[in-house]
């Protein structure tokens, strides 16, 4: 199997990630600008554009933190609001299908979970490479597990 990536792993939208915190900069850059640009603004207002500038911001660095972190102990999706680690053995399946917006574990306690750490919409191919490698690692750890049971 020398497929598998190297564990630790880390799996994230690097293009996606990119435009979201350039675009975040811009936006903090530009609001901050225009709030020291007009003169009849007090210092108040002016911080409210401030402000309002690094919220922008924020929210689209929370967008882009999104992963994947596979390594020994199992997988760890961080996703916009939440973070949830899970064994190897929790997870089924990996599915990236045609439409999807990213990536989907089906999970042994019957639910799916969404890893927006992987995303076809900027790079597909590279979404699809990602896919198929935290498959593999999920196919090649489930099967080792058991054998390391009966050991």
């Amino acid at each position: 199997m020398s497929d598998l990536p190297t564990l630790p792993v880390t799996f994230r939208p690097g293009r996606t990630r990119a435009v979201l915190l350039t675009a975040g900069v811009v936006i903090f850059v530009v609001i901050s600008g225009v709030s020291l640009l007009l003169e009849q603004l007090g210092p108040g207002e002016r911080l409210s554009f401030v402000v309002t500038g690094a919220l922008s911001f924020w929210v689209l660095a929370q967008l882009a933190r999104v992963k994947v972190v596979a390594d020994d102990s199992g997988v760890t999706v961080v996703n916009i609001a939440s973070r949830r680690h899970l064994d190897w053995a929790e997870i089924l399946r990996v599915n990236l299908r045609p439409g999807d917006a990213w990536v989907f574990l089906d999970l042994s306690d019957g639910t799916s979970l969404p890893a927006l750490g992987i995303q076809p919409g900027i790079a597909r191919e590279r979404a699809i490479a990602d896919a198929r490698a935290l498959r593999t690692l999920v196919e090649a750890r489930s099967l080792r597990d058991p054998e390391q049971d009966q050991g």
